[in-house]
């Protein structure tokens, strides 16, 4: 049985790192790359990626197709759209290589510039959509929240009385910026339980003490369950990750997040919540946009590996293992038992992730603390799907897989540690070039 294989099963593989792997060192590794060596770049082809998990029952299937519709609308001021917001469709910032996706190489925000409001600097026309949030307050304490791109004032179906003024973002020291992370398999990730991520992140614990790698989770305030969703982890669910991106990214209220960020007067044409249910009678009670949203999340398929003959792609897998990429990557994980039947239920998969905050070291670090996760932790982002995407790190300043691999090492200050990846990227160093080929090829086939 071949290595990949293995990697695709969750077979137990022993990591070796007796030939690149060296003492523990507190310096950052110096990164540099060989012409000899590059990104294969997107995966290109035909993509069954955004397809509904196998197994759903009729009903189920039914749910994701109207979730998938809802996903998929533009929406106005008369819908609830504003007073501030990022974008207009959930679908706009989440569609690349499918509805579903991350951000797409064009960036539909540039079509919010009007005569109220400035793109800022960080926004251009060839991507990624971003959010932008403030690190600090006028006054010097923390912030952290997202501050919305745009107004409503200036657009056509703004109600007339309605004055807003655009926030200012001219001072890039003080922004943290994040790209839409993919929301394909989120169903399957919520299904793991939490002893199960406490037990993957304990395995291997000697070998990760020697490399520098620790890992912790983000836990929720409110019941202490592990938080999986977000670039830190901060968010509990699909449906709190749904309801959160409805009010922050396109200012509608719903029935989890029901106030408006924003109560300037004669902005707000509909009460709030915006979103919510509907009870009349004799029709029984139907979904409201953000259950729609999470219900087409929870059973959207995660991305297939790219079925290949290239033989660099198996090697690719066995080094990335072998060097300690998978030992926050971690390939396979096991859902328990769900009320939603067989699509979630007792399922392998293999999302590389263990879903742990990590010290990524100050260059990465966003000074933005959210729960446990400090300024330079963030989540372990999933692996599945990175062939077809086009930007990477929380920010999008990467769209070269090597670049996104140097961005990973760092030195510690007063502030922030040093990265937990540095012996790592010192073993991916010390790769031939053909290896280092390899494990590029082999992430590009995910």
């Amino acid at each position: 049985m071949s290595l990949q294989m293995m990697l695709r099963r969750g077979l137990p593989l022993v990591i070796w790192v007796g030939a690149v792997a060296f003492a523990q060192q507190t310096s950052a590794p110096t990164f540099s790359f060989s012409s000899r060596v590059s990104d294969p770049g997107p995966r290109g082809g035909a993509t069954t990626t955004g397809s509904p998990l196998p197994g759903l029952t009729a009903a189920q299937l039914a749910a994701f197709t109207d979730g998938q519709s809802r996903f998929q609308e533009v929406d106005a001021v008369a819908n609830g759209l504003g007073p501030r917001f990022n974008s207009n469709s959930c679908s706009s910032c989440h569609s690349q290589p499918a509805i579903g996706g991350t951000s797409p190489k064009s960036n539909p925000q540039v079509a919010f510039a009007n005569s109220h409001n400035v793109l800022p600097s960080f926004i251009t026309a060839n991507g990624p959509v971003r959010e932008a949030r403030f690190i600090r307050t006028s006054s010097g304490t923390p912030d952290g929240g997202v501050h919305a791109l745009f107004v409503i004032a200036g657009r056509s179906d703004t109600p007339s009385g309605c004055f807003l003024t655009q926030e200012n973002f001219s001072d890039l020291n003080n922004i943290s910026l994040r790209i839409p992370t993919p929301a394909f398999g989120l169903g399957l990730i919520e299904a793991v339980s939490d002893a199960t991520l406490t037990q993957s992140l304990a395995a291997n614990g000697n070998l990760k003490a020697s490399m520098g790698i620790t890992g912790s989770f983000n836990h929720s305030g409110n019941d202490g369950t592990i938080t999986r969703f977000g670039w830190k982890a901060q968010n509990k669910s699909v449906a709190i990750f749904a309801g959160e991106a409805y009010n922050v990214e396109m200012g509608i209220t719903n029935m989890v997040f029901p106030n408006e960020r924003d109560d300037t007067p004669n902005c707000s044409s509909l009460p709030s919540p915006q979103d919510t249910f509907n009870l009349g009678s004799p029709t029984p009670a139907v979904f409201d946009d953000v259950t729609g949203f999470a219900t087409f999340m929870r059973f959207l398929a995660p991305p297939a590996p790219a079925a290949t003959a290239d033989p660099s792609v198996p090697r690719g897998a066995t080094v990335f293992n072998n060097i300690g990429c998978a030992l926050c990557h971690t390939p396979t994980l096991q859902t328990g038992p769900n009320t939603f039947g067989a699509p979630l239920s007792n399922q392998t998969i293999h999302p590389y992730s263990d879903f742990a905050l990590h010290n990524m070291g100050p260059g990465l670090a966003d000074q933005v603390s959210q729960g446990q996760a400090a300024g330079d932790q963030f989540r372990t982002a999933p692996l599945w799907g990175v062939g077809q995407r086009l930007f990477f790190l929380h920010d999008g300043r990467a769209s070269d897989l090597l670049q996104a691999i140097a961005a990973h090492s760092g030195n510690g200050n007063f502030q922030f540690q040093s990265s937990e990846a540095n012996q790592v990227i010192r073993n991916f160093n010390s790769l031939s070039d053909s290896d280092k080929q390899a494990v590029l090829n082999f992430l590009r086939s995910l």
